[in-house]
Parts: C-alpha cells; sequence; structure tokens
C-alpha cells in the first residue's frame, strides 16, 4: 500500500502555504517533513489523515482517493497530533487502553503499565488525565505506539517534543521497527533525531512554497 498526494494546495485565510505538491510514499518509508513555522507542516499532516480538506488535488491510499472510503482509510491510520486526544476523567493508563483499543487492538493493564513505563512516566500511571503536566499527557498518548502496529500509517506531529534522551530514542526505535515491518510514516520535528532503520526521505516545504 502507498500513500499518494496529487497537486495538493492548502489555503489559511488569503494565504497560501503550498501548492502543486505531489508526493508517495512507499512501505518501509519515513518522510520527514521541515520548514519555518507557518509553512503548513501541521495542516498537511491533517490533510492527509483526512481530517482537513486540500483547496486543490487529492490524496489517495492504495490508489483509492481517501474521500471515497473513509472509514476504511482510518482503520489503516494512527495520527499524533497536537492535541493528545485523552479524556480528562481517564487514568493515565487507562487512557492508553482505551486509545488502542479505538485503534482496533485490546490489551491488558500490565502492557499499559509497561509502555508508559519505557516513556518514564509509570508512576502516574494511576492519576486522572486532568491531573498531569502537559509533558505528561504528551507521554500517556505516545503509550499507545508500541500496539499500532497493525495500522500501516503513521502520522506524527512533533513526536518528540518534551521529550527526554531516553523516550527519545525509544520512540525512534518504535517507528523503525514499523518501518522495519512496511510501515510508512510522515512525521514533523524541529530537533534532529536519527531513526534506526527505514528509508528516510525529506520533504521541505519551504522550497514548495518558493516554487508554488
Amino acid at each position: 500500500m502507498t500513500l499518494q498526494a496529487f497537486q495538493l494546495a492548502c489555503l489559511r485565510g488569503d494565504r497560501e502555504l503550498f501548492s502543486q505538491l505531489d508526493v508517495t510514499v512507499h512501505p518501509g518509508e519515513a518522510l520527514h517533513v521541515v520548514g519555518n513555522n507557518g509553512t503548513g507542516k501541521t495542516s498537511l499532516l491533517r490533510i492527509l489523515a483526512g481530517l482537513a480538506l486540500p483547496s486543490e488535488g487529492e490524496v489517495r491510499w492504495a490508489g483509492e482517493d481517501i474521500r471515497n472510503a473513509p472509514m476504511a482509510f482510518r482503520s489503516q491510520l494512527n495520527y499524533f497530533g497536537h492535541l493528545n486526544a485523552l479524556k480528562d476523567d481517564l487514568l493515565a493508563w487507562e487512557s492508553v487502553v482505551i486509545s488502542s483499543a479505538i485503534l482496533g487492538k485490546t490489551i491488558r493493564p500490565d502492557e499499559a503499565y509497561s509502555a508508559l513505563d519505557l516513556l518514564g512516566v509509570q508512576h502516574i500511571a494511576e492519576l486522572p488525565v486532568h491531573a498531569l503536566s502537559q509533558g505528561q499527557k504528551k507521554r500517556v498518548a505516545l503509550a499507545r505506539l508500541p500496539f499500532c502496529s497493525h495500522t500501516p500509517l503513521w502520522l506524527l506531529d512533533e513526536p518528540f517534543a518534551a521529550l527526554d534522551e531516553l523516550a527519545i530514542s525509544h520512540v525512534a526505535g518504535l517507528i523503525g521497527r514499523h518501518l522495519d515491518n512496511n510501515g510508512l510514516v510522515v512525521y514533523t520535528t524541529h530537533q534532529e533525531v536519527a531513526l534506526p532503520s527505514g528509508n528516510r526521505r525529506v520533504l521541505d516545504l519551504n522550497a514548495v512554497a518558493a516554487c508554488g
């Protein structure tokens, strides 16, 4: 399966962020989207996820326009955005269990605890989400990644932000294993993070804007 964008354009108000964007991501590939603030990195990921519509162009998954079968496409997708999408009244470990279930994977509480431990936050497993800091919430949201291998397409917006070196290494390792299993990853990051494996390419939105 491949992810393809054809002649994508994105407007924010009256300003065009990018246009005539063509890109294809194959199994085993990671596409690192870079660009200055305001060039449309998050907007592009939201368009690729089907959460926003492009002003022009289309996104295809396995050759099919994602707008033609949105539910089937979402079942293949793991989207990690700026908003952590956590319920405030759930405990941290419950959030990992439920977010994994939403993505089609049933896990045990001890598996959720282990995932939180690997991100350095097992000590907050029994705390409600509303009591957590933003950094802790981010780690709770990331703790679902080990259980998302069945979703081939990962779209990750700043997954390494606010993580320490050990947590960054862990998340990079999860991405690398996903690529080794023929997964596809599109991600943004302002940090220099080396993925342990997989074929990494760069899409520079500064250059796309300059050509648009």
